[in-house]
């Protein structure tokens, strides 16, 4: 069996002298999407912070062959872990072609732009209609499709969402699912970082629970959707 894509072994992490995150251990094969549940205040972004290395943490996070404690977040963005920030965190004053743009700056080269302006555009048509207008004054929905589009303009061997459904009617958020089966389709290994639960295990092939900063559950999405833990606590039954 190959080796998983992304590779955790008991990750501690936290803020300053505050411990947030206590022996995570989890792995990401290529070509999943995999679900990264919780409430608010599980520690769900602690946990992106430490992959993407904008926090100090101990234990041991594998990429793609690579050893990434000791590495920068620049150095671990190149490597093609994305991550898409909470809240969208776009250039607002910027038009939507600029915000774009910025997710290709690690790219290195010109040559395959064209093709991933036209790829992303095939998921946001939106977007390609939005181009001269400034990202701050898009809608909630739209504003997430640039970001999700940015993300994946840096050609991403793992993309990391992180609250997607945050604000976002229903059907936006439905819409937004579906465009992630096809970036996975296209060869691109998603983790999705929810408090919905609910729109997590609609896509995610399996998922993992986190609660008070440790990883409670984990397995097939269909099968943890049936727990009645997962139910009770998450889903409202």
């Amino acid at each position: 069996m190959k080796r998983p894509l992304l590779e955790v072994e008991n990750l501690c992490a936290g803020y300053r002298e505050i411990p947030v995150l206590r022996n995570i251990t989890l792995e990401i094969h290529v070509g999943e999407i995999v679900a990264l549940v919780g409430s608010n205040g599980a520690g769900k972004t602690t946990l992106l912070k430490a992959l993407s290395r904008v926090i100090p943490c101990t234990g041991q996070i594998q990429f793609d062959g690579r050893e990434l404690v000791h590495l920068t977040a620049d150095q671990v963005f190149s490597l093609g872990l994305v991550q898409i920030p909470e809240g969208r965190q776009l250039f607002d004053h910027m038009t939507v072609t600029d915000n774009l743009l910025m997710g290709t700056y690690v790219r290195g080269e010109k040559s395959g732009m064209q093709a991933a302006f036209e790829q992303v555009y095939s998921w946001f048509p939106i977007l390609h209609e939005r181009g001269t207008q400034l990202a701050g004054s898009l809608s909630g929905g739209e504003q997430q499709m640039c970001a999700i589009a940015r993300g994946l303009m840096a050609s991403p061997k793992l993309l990391v969402v992180d609250e997607m459904s945050l604000g976002l009617a229903p059907i936006i958020m439905h819409r937004l699912l579906k465009v992630l089966e096809d970036v996975r389709g296209s060869g691109v290994t998603i983790l999705l970082v929810e408090q919905d639960v609910f729109a997590a295990f609609e896509v995610a092939d399996r998922a993992y629970v986190l609660e008070n900063g440790s990883l409670v559950q984990e397995g097939p999405s269909a099968e943890l959707a049936k727990d009645p833990k997962v139910q009770q606590a998450y889903l409202g039954l």
